[in-house]
């Protein structure tokens, strides 16, 4: 095998015959499968990648994980290839493709998580490749990290999880710091990817001050590295102390979620099972059945929404609930509520017209919280309204208000005893601004 980290192996050339015979037509195409390995043990390998690589005539990858399935590439081709030279290796596997060669594109892990699936058939695409036309495209997939880490700690994942990779070499930071948010904020238990090199060794801190800001320090969080290969090692810590751990490239981090919890040295995030059973003797607990959702699922969440919102107001029900109020105020609509009765306008404008007309008409703009709060009321009495080149104006008494109308995704009247409200929506569910007035 090669260790040229710039070229392949093998080079290369094709010349053509001077002979006007068979031998110039065009080879037919050739095959790339794109194998995932697995962790690195050849027995976490599925049966179809062995098969795969076994029937290729050239195996592509970076050098590390060929070097982990040494023993099945005797007799084979083999192009190894560095760090960031993806897009060679894709680049290299088409073109040995389409002189009829049969090659497998390797990837550790999935190769359709983080793996080279994906720029493979970027290149292909934008070659103009179909699966109907030229060279003939097979993923074979493999056990991913996630996956790999979380058998050797326990049931991590046994619940709503999601993977975020920590590497900014292709993602933008502001790209992956919203991600972050969203996954603490949502409290799914979450995996991350190259968590932290040489050459990043901030983005692991910067990711656990956005999960502190969301679950407690003692949340559990299970470092595994190297999984099912010569120098593995697992780690049991919490958030606030994973960063004294060692952690690189070969390991992957599981952080738990609010329920998860590390007892008898395995991590375990249980599925829910306790909300609807008595897990000692398996009965359903009172008001739950076997068939049905939860008490506290959709329907009793719904119930739970419309019982809020007429008791303690819209906005309550969503700071209660962590809706958003445009979820509460369709919830509202689709269940047909009399008290409130909610209507979706076709036209913000119109509707805001008919209440600034509305007798006492208070303007209400939210507090950016999420807690229900109001940030100020303004009394609407001689307001006047303005409209150019999109912008919607508001001024009254010692203050003027601006909002574009491009950002008013939906509007909303609705009638509460004898409260009527406008409600103009953004696109994320987010109140953008709310008017009170009396019937």
């Amino acid at each position: 095998m090669s260790t040229d980290d710039q070229a392949p192996s093998t080079l290369f050339s094709t010349m053509p015959s001077t002979k006007p015979d068979a031998t110039d037509a065009r080879p037919k195409p050739g095959k790339i499968f794109l194998v995932g390995l697995g962790p690195g043990d050849i027995d976490q390998m599925t049966a179809r990648a062995r098969t795969a690589i076994a029937a290729a005539d050239v195996a592509i990858g970076y050098r590390t994980y060929l070097r982990l399935i040494t023993q099945l590439l005797e007799g084979k081709e083999v192009i190894e290839r560095g760090m960031a030279e993806e897009i060679d290796r894709c680049g290299e596997a088409v073109a040995l493709a389409r002189q009829g060669r049969v090659v497998a594109l390797v990837s550790s892990g999935d190769v359709g998580v983080f793996g080279m699936a994906g720029p493979l058939y970027e290149v292909l695409l934008a070659q103009g490749w179909t699966r109907d036309s030229g060279i003939t495209v097979e993923v074979v997939p493999g056990i991913t990290a996630a996956s790999a880490c979380a058998s050797l700690v326990g049931a991590p994942l046994t619940h709503d999880f999601c993977a975020i990779s920590l590497s900014d070499m292709l993602t933008p930071w502001t790209v992956i710091a919203a991600r972050l948010e969203a996954a603490a904020r949502a409290d799914f238990v979450t995996v991350f990817y190259n968590p932290k090199s040489s050459r990043r060794p901030d983005q692991i801190r910067e990711a656990q001050a956005i999960f502190l800001r969301h679950r407690s320090p003692t949340t559990p969080v299970a470092i595994v590295h190297a999984a099912y290969r010569p120098r593995q090692s697992v780690d049991l810590t919490t958030l606030a102390d994973m960063l004294d751990r060692d952690i690189g490239m070969t390991s992957a981090v599981i952080l738990g979620n609010r329920s998860s919890l590390v007892q008898a040295g395995i991590m375990l995030t249980p599925r829910g099972y306790a909300h609807k059973y008595d897990i000692i003797d398996g009965q359903p607990r009172p008001g739950e059945s076997p068939r049905a959702s939860l008490s506290s699922g959709l329907d009793g969440w719904r119930n739970a929404l419309t019982t809020l919102a007429t008791e303690q107001g819209i906005q309550q029900a969503a700071a209660t609930l962590g809706a958003n109020p445009t979820h509460v105020l369709e919830t509202l609509r689709d269940s047909g509520s009399a008290s409130p009765a909610v209507v979706r306008k076709p036209s913000a404008s119109a509707l805001l017209d008919e209440a600034l007309a509305w007798h006492g008409a208070t303007l209400h703009l939210p507090s950016s919280a999420g807690s229900g709060a109001t940030l100020a009321a303004l009394d609407l009495t001689g307001v006047a309204r303005g409209d150019r080149a999109g912008l919607l104006t508001l001024s009254g008494v010692g203050w003027t208000l601006e909002l574009p109308w491009k950002n008013v995704a939906a509007a909303y009247r609705v009638l509460d005893r004898h409260r009527v409200c406008a409600w103009l929506q953004g696109p994320e569910g987010d109140t953008l601004l709310r008017i009170e007035g009396a019937l």
